[in-house]
């Protein structure tokens, strides 16, 4: 079976409540658990959370939300990987025979079903352990800069300030959506990012974080905009 799990912890202190806060006119949260269905590539989708409110506003928009998450994984420490074996061996002890495995973030309201299809694909059909959303870096990382302990500039590869935009190696990063993976390489605690991964590339357009309130705020414009 495909197994998608969405982590939702009721602890967010930057944006209280952000799993749950209206975006849009729905809970964050809905458009993952919306996403996820629309797909149509999982025979369960549930939700990891440790919060009885965020448990409900789950339910009602068609989720399953079989357990609580302990206490011990739902603290600032706590990491994707600790939330998504928690669940598969809660799952395997009931019984359930899982053979992949998607986490999908509880605050990407960006994701879309094709993208979630597209990541099982690459999965089915390539010799890896893990597809995963990304995007590209809008500025070459090669020219990223610091600021030392006097607030100076510093290079971080300074052999390239004056090497062409064009001859540098375009670089990407996490798209922050979603995590398709075979469960031997969640269980094994795998890296995500290594060769024996490959990316579904997003535009950078349908692509914000959300951690902070100005982060929220961007990703309501975008929102806006893309949707005219």
């Amino acid at each position: 079976m495909n197994l998608c799990i969405i982590p939702a912890r009721g602890g967010s202190k930057r944006i209280p409540r952000k799993n749950i806060k209206e975006f849009h006119g729905k809970p964050m949260i809905a458009y993952s658990i919306e996403a996820a269905k629309e797909s149509g590539c999982f025979d369960r989708v549930i939700v990891s959370t440790d919060d009885a409110e965020i448990a409900e506003v789950a339910k009602l928009w068609g989720a399953e939300t079989p357990f609580f998450r302990p206490d011990n994984i739902s603290d600032d420490y706590a990491t994707t990987m600790d939330v998504i074996q928690h669940a598969i061996e809660w799952c395997e002890n009931q019984g359930w025979k899982i053979d992949n495995v998607c986490c999908i973030y509880a605050t990407a309201p960006f994701v879309q079903a094709t993208d979630i299809k597209c990541g099982l694909t690459l999965l089915a059909e390539s010799d890896i352990k893990y597809a995963f959303s990304a995007t590209s870096y809008a500025f070459p990382i090669q020219r990223a800069f610091y600021l030392d302990e006097n607030e100076h500039v510093n290079m971080f590869q300074p052999e390239h300030i004056n090497t062409r935009s064009q001859d540098l190696i375009e670089a990407y990063h996490d798209a922050g959506q979603f995590y398709w993976g075979k469960v031997s390489a969640f269980k094994a605690g795998l890296a995500f990012f290594a060769p024996h991964s490959k990316p579904v590339l997003l535009p950078r357009k349908r692509v914000q974080d959300i951690d902070t309130l100005e982060d929220w705020e961007i990703a309501e414009v975008m929102y806006t905009a893309l949707s005219k």
